[in-house]
């Protein structure tokens, strides 16, 4: 069979990337769509669209019948699942060969092997991986986690058994929050992926987190195209990706290749997957688990291998032998998340409209995007809008041009993470080549939480100063000195005194720089720190608190978010309940002193 026409069971920027390969490969490209999405890039990069109702993943893109019911109307032969959504899920690409279509993915059966953590776990042991002390099944509940962790020591790590993407995934550290976090990671399982399970590892701290991007075809041939790291996180989902992994011996990169490869055919593996390892601080591996799909972070290993992995998955699904070894690496290249968070308050996650989108070119630059000025990012949605990817024919090279990039890179009306790139890519513990020192490098899966010294501001609409600030509004203007262009930054009086349109030149653009962030509590007040979901309320009208203890746990963009009381104190006009919708500062109740005696 040949393909000629590819349903996207997907949206965003893994969906315009899909259609585009369509498009190189001569293939007929077929979108779909929920409500919110009708104008989005994706739509109208593909040849074809689709509505599929709904305005929330469960009624849109993760439902099957309706995915199906699109691929039948259009007349489509083949199913892409891009990344998250259904794309792991082993029942959809069952349903979608037995309607008869081609199924552009691994077999159903090494889905559910793989995708069961536990199992893969299993196949890993019997590939001869190297392996952390882990539950051979899901546990039960809290106590056998706490069991565990009596045994084997903390940290450990609760996982979402049918998981990935560092959802359903919660570290604990005391035994006293184990339970929180145990219902936390299944409740975070269940909204992502449908399931609950979760299993425990012994947690090894200040690891790397580095993969094998691998290609396996229907003859047996399975290759490597690329290592990398992926080791900057944050609420362990990656920020920055790079191929190959820097500073990994020869032996770890044999090894890590070995296992990847022993473990897809031990599993019957087929089409593109990636094997993820962590590397610990005395350089021993241990297998994590298998993303049974392309991965978000794809784009390096193309840049690096000159492989177009969409293209190569359309090849395999069509029969068609790899017919090459593992490629060898050329040059250097990084992903940097353009995700909508703001990482001057702890990358809480910010639905918005995107008022501003001015991307960067140039030698080495490459821009995966699946928004554009005008879009609209709703809370019901994964944060990511866009990759940029930088290569260069060294990683010195990569980090100069990523600099430029990110600071030629402007996206305007709700926070990015664009402001944490451009601090990391010159940081001594990312970066040290730019220091004239190749090494130590020193970033962790934790790094960010731990050590990165974070003195990013905290975004504010149009730049404005934050509520509470006494000082005065500023703005900054763009005067010729002797022929030389300058940037002044003044009061706005005198600002706008100065930017005032003659009939030579018109007023310049506002450009402010905001200081600090809104308080979340101010007095006895606790407020939102972002817009969401209520998930768990933690608390009673009435009931006493001390400080850090949690109130409530707020969901958005796929990203659990706990509220914790700033004082001690008696809570009172506590409105927030399970299932609302609550704006960012908004109040979620109050905490009175307690009164002595």
């Amino acid at each position: 069979m040949t393909l000629a026409k590819v349903l996207i069971s997907n949206r965003g920027e893994i969906a315009v990337r899909v259609a585009r390969a369509c498009r190189d490969a001569g293939l007929t490209s077929v979108a779909v769509y929920a409500d919110p999405d009708r104008d989005a890039p994706h739509v109208q990069a593909a040849d074809e669209a689709f509505a599929l109702g709904g305005d929330t993943p469960a009624t849109s893109y993760l439902d099957i019948g309706k995915i199906l019911e699109a691929a039948a109307k259009s007349g489509a032969d083949a199913v892409h699942p891009g990344y998250g959504f259904l794309s792991e899920n082993a029942d959809f690409a069952q349903a979608v060969l037995d309607a008869g279509l081609t199924w552009i993915g691994p077999p159903p059966q090494a889905i559910r092997d793989l995708g069961d953590k536990v199992a893969a776990r299993k196949i890993a042991q019997r590939a001869g991986a190297p392996l952390v002390p882990g539950t051979a099944d899901p546990v039960s509940g809290p106590d056998e986690v706490v069991a565990f962790a009596r045994e084997h020591g903390l940290p450990v790590a609760i996982k979402a058994a049918f998981g990935g993407g560092g959802r359903g995934l919660k570290v604990a550290r005391t035994l006293e929050e184990i339970p929180e976090l145990y219902e936390s990671a299944v409740r975070e399982a269940v909204g992502a992926f449908g399931r609950g399970e979760c299993f425990v590892e012994r947690y090894l701290d200040r690891p790397r987190h580095v993969e094998t991007q691998c290609l396996a075809d229907a003859h047996g041939n399975v290759v490597v195209v690329s290592t990398r790291d992926c080791s900057l996180q944050r609420r362990h989902q990656k920020l920055v990706e790079e191929a190959p992994a820097p500073y990994l011996t020869a032996e770890q990169d044999e090894r890590l290749r070995a296992a990847s490869k022993s473990i897809l055919r031990e599993a019957g593996y087929r089409g593109a997957g990636t094997c993820e390892f962590i590397v610990g601080q005395d350089g021993a591996i241990s297998f994590l688990e298998v993303n049974t799909r392309l991965q978000v972070e794809h784009p390096v290993t193309e840049e690096v291998a000159g492989v177009d992995l969409v293209r190569e998955m359309f090849r395999i699904a069509d029969g068609e032998p790899l017919g090459y070894d593992d490629p060898v690496s050329r040059g250097h290249s990084i992903e940097f998340r353009i995700n909508a968070e703001d990482p001057g308050r702890g990358f809480l996650p910010a639905p918005g409209t995107v008022t501003t989108w001015q991307v960067p070119s140039g030698p080495g630059v490459r821009l995966d995007s699946g928004v554009r000025a005008g879009s609209v990012i709703g809370p019901a949605w994964d944060s990511l809008l866009a990759k940029l990817i930088v290569t260069g024919a060294t990683r010195k090279e990569a980090l100069q041009r990523a600099a430029r990039a990110l600071a030629e890179f402007q996206a305007g009306g709700l926070p990015t993470a664009l402001p944490f790139h451009r601090a990391v890519v010159t940081d001594p513990a990312f970066a040290p080549e730019l220091y004239g020192d190749p090494g130590p490098f020193t970033v962790h899966t934790r790094w960010i939480e731990t050590e990165f010294r974070n003195e990013i501001a905290p975004w504010t609409p149009d730049g404005a100063e934050a509520p509470g600030e006494d000082q005065p509004d500023r703005q900054t203007v763009v005067v010729e000195v002797d022929g030389k262009r300058v940037e002044v930054t003044l009061p706005a009086a005198f600002a706008a005194a100065a930017t005032a349109p003659s009939p030579a030149r018109g007023a310049q653009p506002r450009r402010q720089r905001g200081r600090g962030p809104a308080a979340a509590a101010s007095g006895n007040v606790l407020a939102a720190p972002m817009q969401g979901t209520v998930i768990k309320v933690a608390v009673t009208e009435g009931q006493q608190v001390a400080a850090g203890d949690l109130v409530l746990v707020l969901e958005a963009m796929k990203m659990e978010q706990p509220v914790n009381a700033h004082k001690a104190g008696t809570v009172t006009s506590l409105t927030a309940q399970a299932g609302a919708t609550i704006a960012s500062g908004a109040a979620i109740c109050e905490i009175t002193d307690l009164r002595p005696g």
